[in-house]
């Protein structure tokens, strides 16, 4: 039954039960009672948070799992009121679903649990714009194979911010973190030459995979050639021209793409990679842009986190989208 038992609410609840005139973006984003469901207005919610805890299939040792709750614990320390931009985000109608249900051992099962939910939550308001919380990058793949069952005719692109291709071999890295790109191309889900990925550098990517990418098509854009015209300026033109051959694309974020000095909570961190600044205005700029239908935030590590950082750094990219959101609507 949708949404729940098939969605797991919410662990915990914050207090509601007063009005603020301004509120903290714990305030103002809404969850459901579980327990005094009748029917529901799907038609008064614009934007659906799902969290997807998953870490279990991740490559290296990861709690991104955890992530969900703590960017939820850490949305008390925000505002939905972008200063630079002067867009208060409290129009928008956002609803925190709960997190998808995982099995204590059978990745698969998780990963099934994970397509059957974006597949029902298509059916059931296909209007709202789905936000996902990781869990590891495999999730990536199960969300776009539910967008894809639910939605069978539409061309899917990918817009991807990342450090990594994530196109290691099926065969001997399964449904991980590190081939979810790989595993949508080969299982015909998406093409190659559908997929843009922004923010690679160092020497973090083997030689085979960049001739994998360049096999399938892949657009693939450095950090220091995304530079040479700004980050932001990067992004948009790579949309606009996904946008002319896809109908609708996803956004994946990896927090990877941040250099390791503003990302220390994340499983794979880095030196050389992208500065915050970069990251807010690029998904300001993807949060504008029409063709963007989805998006998903993952490898995010709590665990390994310092002073919440990371999952600061987390929570302010996914408000940064929806300013460009409620630009994108006015």
């Amino acid at each position: 039954m949708y949404p729940y038992p098939m969605i797991q609410p919410p662990t915990f609840h914050w207090d509601r039960s007063f009005s603020v005139e301004e509120p903290k973006v714990h305030q103002w984003i809404q969850t459901l009672d579980p327990h005094h469901i009748t029917i529901i207005d799907w038609d008064s919610w614009d934007v659906t948070i799902l969290g997807v805890p998953l870490s279990r299939s991740s490559i290296s040792t990861s709690a991104a799992s955890e992530n969900p709750d703590a960017m939820r614990r850490a949305w008390r320390s925000f505002v939905p009121y972008h200063l630079e931009e002067g867009v208060d985000l409290t129009p928008l109608r956002v609803l925190d679903l709960g997190d998808v249900r995982q099995h204590v051992t059978d990745i698969a099962q998780c990963h099934r649990n994970i397509r059957d939910t974006v597949a029902a939550m298509r059916r059931y308001h296909p209007h709202t714009f789905p936000l996902l919380l990781g869990g590891d990058h495999s999730i990536t793949a199960m969300a776009l194979k539910g967008w894809k069952e639910a939605h069978p005719t539409q061309r899917v692109g990918i817009l991807q911010l990342d450090t990594h291709f994530d196109l290691r071999p099926l065969d001997d890295n399964g449904p991980s973190n590190g081939t979810p790109i790989r595993n949508l191309i080969e299982n015909g889900t998406i093409h190659g030459h559908d997929v843009v990925n922004i923010g690679l550098h160092g020497f973090f990517n083997a030689r085979s995979l960049r001739e994998y990418a360049d096999q399938v098509g892949l657009t693939w854009i450095t950090l220091k050639q995304a530079r040479q015209q700004g980050v932001a300026a990067s992004v948009q033109q790579e949309l606009d021209a996904l946008a002319q051959q896809v109908d609708t694309i996803h956004f994946t974020l990896d927090m990877d793409v941040l250099d390791i000095a503003y990302a220390p909570g994340v499983p794979a961190a880095t030196p050389g990679g992208m500065r915050t600044d970069e990251l807010f205005d690029a998904c300001l700029i993807a949060g504008r842009h029409p063709a963007v239908s989805s998006m998903d935030l993952v490898c995010l590590d709590p665990h390994r986190d310092l002073a919440g950082a990371t999952v600061k750094a987390g929570v302010h990219a996914m408000l940064s989208f929806l300013t460009g959101y409620v630009q994108r609507q006015n």
